[in-house]
């Protein structure tokens, strides 16, 4: 389903709403809250993260920032989602600055695990009315249910 990431936010976090004044500041923001969530150190995850931002921008316009790395420790992708109050600089491709920010996180073996859900991610961001929604979310319950599909669906009894 092109617009659930119901399955990378199963471990991870959402941050409805963050203060951040640069990349890296919101680059560590989530990495101390994946920290928290996936049981690995966040100076492993900022460490990684920070690698690959230097080998290009993960910014990919329209106010999305993607950074992603593959780490130890984990046995599947996971997700950290945050929504900055301010947007930030992250070189993105078409200059804007950045308010919507997904962190992925992927095993260090996986290759096409780790393309698949980037993939995911970007579909889902690539969709106007998705970023828009975004935009206006308070809180964690409205953020999943926009991304999350299976936490909306009615459950049959």
């Amino acid at each position: 389903m092109a617009t659930d990431l119901t399955s990378l936010l199963e471990g991870g976090v959402i941050l409805p709403s963050f203060e951040a004044t640069s990349r890296k500041q919101a680059i560590h923001a989530l990495a101390e809250a994946l920290a928290g969530a996936t049981g690995l150190s966040a100076r492993q995850i900022e460490d990684a993260v920070m690698e690959r931002e230097r080998l290009g921008s993960t910014g990919v316009g329209e106010g999305v920032a993607i950074p992603h790395a593959r780490v130890e420790g984990i046995d599947k992708p996971v997700g950290g989602y945050m929504r900055l109050n301010q947007g930030v600089d992250f070189e993105a491709i078409d200059e804007r600055p950045c308010d919507l920010v997904f962190m992925l996180l992927a095993p260090k073996a996986s290759g096409a695990d780790h393309l698949r859900a980037l993939a995911q991610v970007s579909r889902v961001f690539r969709q106007s009315a998705i970023r828009d929604a975004l935009r206006d979310a308070r809180s964690e319950d409205a953020v999943r249910a926009i991304v999350c599909k299976e936490q909306v669906e009615p459950t049959a009894s």
